[in-house]
Formats: structure tokens, sequence, C-alpha cells
């Protein structure tokens, strides 16, 4: 996927100021689809001259007699918006959108190293914007835009290079019988809720936040100092939970359902379970390896009434209900 400015870059003609407008017409004559040209002044700065602002100035009832024996730098744009080839091309779309209405379509001017290296129109800089939104948008969970799957295997794959990580495998147990109760809508909500708390807890400069899908979600830290941040997370999700249930619900601490035998009875209230994989004391060679450690461990979860922790396995002091 293309981001940088300068992977859009095309070539663009180059003049200096000095180049008489004559010569500057001629060449527009010759290529029809040449919408400016760049400009290297006697300072050694950059400056811009469109198609359209030539022509609309050579064409005014004095014009052509006044400006073409003149050099074109009198004519130029001398403050065109210039950026380096490293930048974004998101970056660049919104300092090009926020230029002043008579250079909105103006060329954007691309450098590096010290060199002009070339143009971007507006229309290839939108162009690309929006294909960057697209396929960002494939790799992100529709329902919460946090990173999906593929942004989640690359980063697991990432993890196995580190001196230590904890992959931290996060859901919610009786997210079924809740959706159930009280329809997708506020099932949706819920875990949009969820998303929302867990990112602000684990979406730091040393991990990695992402959605599964449902109600799976993953963090990856890139160390093993966990307890406190799962405290946190169940702590805080068991007061969040409590706004999305109804009151006779939280005092019985039950609501109505079926359970996985898909008997009737009186469910449990949707609590969260967070199933912890760490290289403190096992090496791991791939990433399979640590999903199949992580299933083992999210069956112990399973078995546990209630906001829990497992750690390698063991039952974390950080769990809660």
């Amino acid at each position: 996927m293309l981001t940088k400015i300068g992977e859009i870059a095309e070539e663009v003609p180059i003049v200096d100021a000095c180049t008489k407008c004559e010569a500057v017409d001629d060449l527009f004559k010759q290529n029809p689809k040449l919408e400016g040209l760049a400009i290297i002044c006697e300072d050694g700065s950059d400056a811009l001259m469109m198609r359209v602002q030539f022509y609309q100035q050579i064409g005014t009832r004095y014009g052509y007699t006044l400006f073409m024996n003149r050099p074109v730098g009198v004519m130029s744009n001398s403050r065109p918006l210039l950026v380096d080839e490293g930048e974004l091309i998101v970056d660049v779309s919104i300092l090009a959108m926020n230029r002043p209405v008579q250079e909105l379509y103006d060329l954007v001017l691309v450098s590096g190293n010290g060199k002009l290296r070339g143009a971007v129109s507006v229309r290839n800089l939108l162009l690309s914007v929006a294909d960057i939104r697209t396929q960002v948008a494939t790799f992100m969970n529709p329902l919460t835009g946090l990173p999906g799957n593929r942004i989640i295997q690359d980063r697991l794959q990432q993890t196995l290079g580190l001196e230590r990580f904890s992959v931290l495998y996060i859901d919610l147990d009786q997210f079924k019988s809740y959706n159930d109760g009280y329809g997708f809508k506020q099932g949706d909500l819920l875990l949009q809720s969820t998303a929302n708390l867990l990112s602000g807890i684990f979406a730091q400069p040393d991990a990695f936040f992402g959605h599964i899908g449902g109600d799976d979600y993953v963090a990856i830290l890139h160390h093993h100092n966990y307890e406190e941040l799962c405290s946190r997370a169940i702590l805080e999700f068991e007061m969040m939970k409590r706004s999305f249930y109804r009151n006779e619900d939280l005092v019985r601490g039950a609501i109505p359902g079926e359970n996985r035998s898909g008997r009737r009875g009186m469910i449990p209230l949707v609590s969260l379970s967070i199933a912890v994989v760490t290289n403190r004391s096992r090496h791991y060679e791939t990433i399979d390896a640590i999903v199949e450690e992580s299933a083992r461990i999210k069956k112990r979860c399973k078995a546990v009434q209630g906001s829990i922790v497992f750690a390698d396995g063991q039952i974390s002091a950080c769990s809660g209900s």
C-alpha cells in the first residue's frame, strides 16, 4: 500500500525563473496535458506556474504584450506547497485542502535530499487518499474500527522476536445470552463500549490492542507486567457493564436464557475472561503455538464464573467478580 507522497510523485518540467513566458507558452502548447511546471528561482527556492493561472494572465486585454517577453518568475507562485517525499499522503492532503481557494488545485511540489523530485496533482492526491482509506478499512474491524485479524497476525509475528512479551486474549463470557436477551443492537453497543474501555487501557506505546471479532479481543504487551492492567480492565468493565442491564437483572445477578446445553434457566451476567500467554518460562517458535496455548488457558477461564485472569495456565491475583 502506497503511503508516502514521494511514492506517487511524477516528473514535472523545471525551468529557471528567468525563462521567458514565450518559451513557457510553447512548453504548454507542446504538452496539452501538462498542468504546471516548477520554477527554480535565483536564490535556489522553488516556485510554481500553473497552466490555468498562466493563461489567465496572458489572456487579459494587455497580458500578451505585457508578459510574453518577460521572465516567467514574475508571474509565478513564489510560495507553493512544497513537501518532503517522506511525508504521509493523508497528511499532505490535509495541507493541500487548507490552501487558499485560488491555489486549491495547484500541484504539490515534492522534494527529497534538498532537490525537487516531482509533483503530485490534486486529483492523484485525492484518489490516493481514497485508495488508502479503502485498503485500511479492509484491515479494521467494521464494528469497532480497531485493527482486525490481518494486522493482529502481523503483530503476533513481530511479537515472536521480542525478548519479553505477554499476549492477552480477552473475551466476554455469557455474551450470547446477553445478545439473545437484550437484542443485537444492545449487544453491539456492549461490544463497542468494551472495545473503547480496553483500548484506553491497553493501547500504549509499548503495547497493541486489536479486535479479533465478535466478543474476542487481543492485547500484546512488550513486557510481563500485565497484572495491573488486567486488574484495571476487570474493575472498569464490572462497573461499565451495570449500565447495560435492567435493575432487576442486576439485583439477581442473572438473566433468563439458554445455557450451552440449550436448556432454559438463569444465566450469569456477562463477565470478562483474560487468558495470558507469556514467554516468561517458555519459548514460542510460531504464532500457532501461542494460539494453541491461549485456547488451552481459555478453557480454564470458561470453567470459572465471573471475571477472571489466567496467566500461563495459573489463576492470577488480579481476577475479580
